[in-house]
């Protein structure tokens, strides 16, 4: 887990809220999270999409 990333807690609490990943084909299970992030990401520090870091 990188820095400003969900903590398991705070994933636990929004988990519920998201629609489910089963069944979808285009994206692999728990990309939820990492989609998430990457958009908390963007909101904090205010950059493209394109600069995201791999992770």
């Amino acid at each position: 887990m990188a820095q400003g990333d969900l903590t398991d807690e705070e994933w636990d609490l929004i988990v519920g809220l998201l629609a489910s990943e089963r069944g979808r084909k285009s994206r692999p299970a728990n990309d939820n999270r990492r989609f998430l992030n990457g958009m908390l990401h963007v909101a904090r520090v205010g950059c493209p999409w394109r600069d995201l870091h791999e992770r």
